[in-house]
């Protein structure tokens, strides 16, 4: 979160209804949900405070300095203990009912990240949807990997596969790390549609020219790091 004060009380509710419900059917035995704090200037910080201290389930990690998305992702996967971990951005991108089906196709298809995709993008605007176009085809040309909207804040994982992803992006290109070095090292990767609610408070940071810019900066070295990795699952 970055100056999410008019999301938060929102986020946590859809959050903790999707864990309530997910324990009810037996996905799963406990949840907890974990808040980055990327140094917001607004009132996240106190309020991601106050319902930490009101229930045991919610954590709150702090940024002294504002890390984006990269840093933000990288801090919440190293501080979350859960055999299955969701990241998702607080605007509420999705209708968290979806995570019965994610979890669903995960056991069915023995999947290592389920990531979701959008069905119509449109709502956020056409330059942002035409951004994404270009960015999915770059990822497809560079890597070789066929994702319908790799940079899309919803992707289930199981957190043994941490035991050998070592991310390193600050920025935006996070989402499209995870999953490249996740199928390079042989982990199963599942896709599926969700609707999608473009945020309606707030403001979105992430079509900026310096956004694109470090994007493409940490493709071209990722593209050379991933020439050195072996497979860890066969399949």
């Amino acid at each position: 979160m970055w100056n999410e004060e008019e999301y938060i009380a929102k986020t946590l509710s859809a959050a903790h209804e999707a864990g309530r419900s997910l324990m009810a059917a037996g996905e799963i035995a406990d949840y907890e949900v974990t808040i980055i704090d990327d140094a917001s200037t607004d009132a996240t910080s106190q309020l991601a405070d106050e319902a930490a201290a009101n229930d045991s389930r919610v954590k709150v990690v702090h940024h002294p300095q504002n890390r984006k998305l990269g840093g933000s992702i990288k801090t919440g996967f190293a501080h979350s203990s859960g055999d299955l971990i969701l990241y998702t951005d607080a605007d509420l991108p999705f209708d968290m009912d979806e995570l019965q089906k994610a979890c669903r196709l995960m056991r069915q298809y023995d999947a290592d990240i389920v990531s979701a995709y959008r069905h119509d993008r449109t709502g956020e605007g056409y330059v942002r949807t035409v951004y994404s176009f270009f960015y999915n085809a770059l990822v497809r040309v560079f890597f070789g990997l066929k994702m319908r909207d790799v940079n899309f804040a919803f992707k289930l994982c199981r957190g043994r596969i941490f035991e050998h992803i070592s991310l390193k992006s600050e920025g935006s290109f996070i989402d499209a790390e995870l999953v490249l070095r996740a199928n390079k090292l042989g982990y199963h990767i599942v896709q599926f549609g969700v609707d999608y609610f473009p945020r309606t408070r707030g403001v979105s940071t992430l079509s900026s020219f310096s956004v694109i810019f470090k994007i493409l900066q940490e493709m071209r070295q990722l593209r050379r790091e991933l020439r050195a990795i072996k497979p860890v699952i066969t399949r």
